[in-house]
């Protein structure tokens, strides 16, 4: 099979941070570290790779300028997606649309919103 995306690069502008951070997240939702530190994998083969770009200016990534505004994966199960809910701010996530859980999306949407410490959304939803 081939897979809808190869890879995603994200440049951040605290690389140790982010590691822990996409590590925690990755590694709930079934990614396996590729390269420690930088790199997860997902079964399907689709990796997620973390770096600081040699010409990056110091400024906060804004999903709502032009640009990347969320990532969305899959999670097998509503019970993982509600530990991941309880256990994400421990590790540097922040919950959005916490007032509409598990529906910010729509009453037949299960997910969950968080924003990593950067700023960076990702979007966890309920596989059917």
């Amino acid at each position: 099979m081939t897979r809808a995306i190869h890879h995603l690069d994200l440049w951040v502008s605290d690389p140790e941070r982010a590691a822990d951070e996409w590590g925690w997240l990755l590694g709930e939702l079934a990614w396996e570290i590729d390269i420690e530190g930088s790199s997860w994998v997902h079964p399907d083969g689709t990796y997620l790779f973390l770096e600081r770009s040699a010409d990056q200016v110091d400024e906060p990534h804004d999903r709502l300028r032009p640009g990347l505004n969320h990532i969305a994966l899959h999670i097998e199960s509503r019970e993982r997606l509600d530990r991941v809910r309880s256990e994400s701010s421990a590790h540097g996530w922040h919950e959005l649309f916490a007032d509409r859980y598990p529906h910010a999306g729509g009453e037949q949407h299960v997910a969950l919103y968080v924003e990593s410490s950067e700023g960076f959304e990702v979007e966890i939803v309920v596989a059917e």
